[in-house]
């Protein structure tokens, strides 16, 4: 337990910094979870429009520190390939 009040006020900082990591988080994931509903469907319009909307939340979690920055882009990378393919078909 923090015994010395910077430790205290660490421990207060953490619990609000992980509140907030988690929500946003949550928050990348159901942009993401809308990319590969619309995929699923086979709707290219609206996987592209998901698509479109996710890109900037991922990387905001990556200026956050939420998100890795090779990870989002990893992620990007491979959803947008994804979506080109149906719009492709």
């Amino acid at each position: 337990m923090a015994n010395t009040p910077q430790s205290k006020k660490r421990a207060r900082q953490t619990e609000r910094r992980t509140d907030i990591n988690k929500a946003r988080r949550s928050r990348i994931r159901t942009f993401l979870r809308k990319v590969e509903e619309a995929i699923a469907s086979g709707n290219a319009d609206a996987a592209r429009d998901a698509l479109k909307s996710a890109q900037p939340e991922l990387m905001r979690g990556v200026t956050k520190g939420v998100v890795h920055k090779n990870t989002a882009a990893r992620k990007i990378s491979r959803l947008s390939a994804r979506v080109k393919a149906i719009s492709a078909a």
